[in-house]
């Protein structure tokens, strides 16, 4: 089975893949991790969706997609240099908002038990106060985590962080864990009470 052959991809992403090489940014989610995203995101009619690191916009572009049209999404990152390009090329879909702040400040003002579905696709809120995200999800809501197999644009001292945060999911009662050793490494955590 060819999991890259029958991807297609959000109509937006090859504009932002052209930008996004032109600003050589290195960090942006894969068509696998993308089109995961955007069949999960299905699987929650008229849902509150939240995205921690719209970076340029490619887990934005596939969540999206996967969303139907009663379905909103917040995207938050701290750098507006490269959340302008989500901005350029998703900014008019009207189902989108975006923050533009630290996330850990961003997640402290949200509501408790508020989202369907989450995205943490940087270190706040993934490897940086956790809790705050696992906090946000409602019964039954969907967390995804990724880029956790080794990745060549890891920092030196990042696999030890994401050996203790595997170890830290194995200890969460309140959710189940599938640990995928797939595309870039995907946890996904269902929020079951």
């Amino acid at each position: 089975m060819d999991d890259l052959k029958s991807i297609t991809p959000p109509s937006q992403l090859a504009e932002i893949d052209h930008e996004t090489q032109m600003m050589s940014f290195n960090m942006a989610s894969e068509p696998q991790t993308g089109s995961l995203l955007r069949a999960l995101a299905a699987s929650k009619p008229r849902g509150k969706f939240l995205e921690i690191g719209t970076g340029t916009g490619y887990g934005t572009a596939w969540i999206l997609d996967g969303m139907d049209a009663a379905s909103k999404l917040q995207t938050v990152d701290i750098d507006p240099n490269v959340q302008s390009i989500a901005r350029k090329q998703l900014g008019s879909d009207g189902r989108l908002s975006f923050f533009t702040q630290d996330a850990i400040a961003f997640l402290v003002t949200r509501q408790k038990n508020s989202y369907d579905f989450i995205f943490a696709d940087a270190m706040p809120g993934k490897f940086e106060r956790l809790d705050l995200t696992l906090g946000l999800l409602k019964p039954g809501g969907i967390l995804v985590l990724d880029d956790l197999l080794p990745q060549p644009n890891w920092p030196e001292g990042h696999a030890l962080k994401v050996e203790r945060l595997l170890a830290q999911l194995d200890d969460l009662a309140d959710y189940r864990v599938s640990k995928l050793r797939w595309a870039t490494g995907i946890v996904i955590l269902t929020r079951i009470r």
